[in-house]
């Protein structure tokens, strides 16, 4: 990779992208032969990528998307409908031997998401093709990869050496991650998190990779390995925020959730806003907590999503717990 320039857009967004097919909540899971009605069935793009990008698009943010679609109907929609939101897919692939990756996302009431998901045209996506989008578009001002860890075709030492890269040319790196079982996640992080300036995956994730339940101790553990800011996020028990400046346990903003979809990648587009517009540390995870927040009052993954003036009004009305977490 021989370009240094600053690319045009401030932010590139890689990793997953695919298109969910979701249900407005239901009563309960169907039993085996059982015909559970739905008030409406949505289709919907979804993944790490394509949400942040979304997101960023509807806050004002300039962004673009590097991932992988395939030659059917779907990665067609997946590309037509960010384009429609302002987002940049010149660096979306296209694999015509491979299927669109897809996620069914039954919604339950009061109970957690349930995921059926096929890794399609995203397995292939590789760090050559990271590198070739930047060689295009040249080194943003923040790097955000999501979905590491379903992403096989990313070499760790390779994404580790193109973290280095990116860093050393002043760009910030954040990453992502999905867990979809118990795996050997250790082995695949080891070599990038010391060239991650912020990581933030869940605290399901997280301890899938410690077995560790603590989010503290998770965060904690992250840091040790490396990455400089860690943030886990606890869905509806908020996040807990640990750097060298700054160790905090957020609360939520009330909101009523119908679909929770998404939340973690709106809370990853709104740390991006934070950081491009220089915010101290705990504003940037103020704006995080509220766009996350906003996600959830709508099916899919960024319907429900603030516009920049909305999630301003809303901050300025709107209290965040936050607690100091002792060292």
């Amino acid at each position: 990779m021989s370009t240094t320039h600053r690319a045009s857009l401030p932010v590139i967004c890689a990793g997953v992208v695919v298109a969910d097919h979701l249900c407005t909540p239901i009563p309960h899971a169907p039993a085996a032969g059982e015909l559970v009605m739905a008030d409406e069935l949505v289709l919907a793009i979804g993944g790490c990528a394509s949400n942040a990008a979304v997101d960023l698009a509807k806050l004002g943010v300039p962004a673009a998307v590097c991932g992988k679609v395939g030659g059917d109907f779907f990665g067609r929609f997946v590309s037509e409908t960010l384009a429609s939101h302002g987002v940049d897919t010149r660096a979306l692939a296209v694999d015509p031997q491979a299927s669109t990756s897809q996620t069914l996302i039954v919604n339950v009431q009061s109970e957690d998401r349930r995921f059926i998901h096929c890794f399609g045209a995203n397995r292939g996506l590789t760090v050559a093709d990271l590198e070739s989008a930047l060689v295009r578009a040249g080194f943003p001002r923040v790097f955000y990869l999501g979905g590491y860890l379903i992403l096989p075709g990313l070499e760790a030492e390779a994404l580790a050496g193109l973290f280095r890269r990116l860093r050393a040319e002043g760009t910030v790196v954040m990453l992502d991650v999905a867990t979809p079982g118990p795996g050997d996640y250790l082995r695949l992080l080891e070599p990038v998190l010391p060239e991650t300036d912020i990581f933030l995956p869940n605290n399901d994730e997280a301890w899938l990779i410690l077995h560790e339940p603590d989010p503290v101790k998770q965060a904690e553990t992250f840091r040790s390995m490396g990455a400089r800011r860690v943030v886990i996020t606890l869905g509806e028990d908020g996040a807990v925020s640990i750097s060298d400046d700054l160790r905090v346990r957020l609360g939520t903003f009330p909101i009523d959730c119908l679909d929770a979809s998404g939340g973690g990648d709106a809370f990853d587009a709104g740390y991006i806003l934070g950081l491009l517009e220089g915010q101290e540390e705990l504003s940037t995870l103020t704006w995080a907590s509220a766009i996350g927040a906003s996600c959830v009052r709508a099916v899919g993954t960024t319907a429900g999503v603030f516009t920049r003036p909305e999630a301003e009004a809303f901050i300025a009305r709107s209290t965040l717990p936050v607690q100091t977490i002792p060292r």
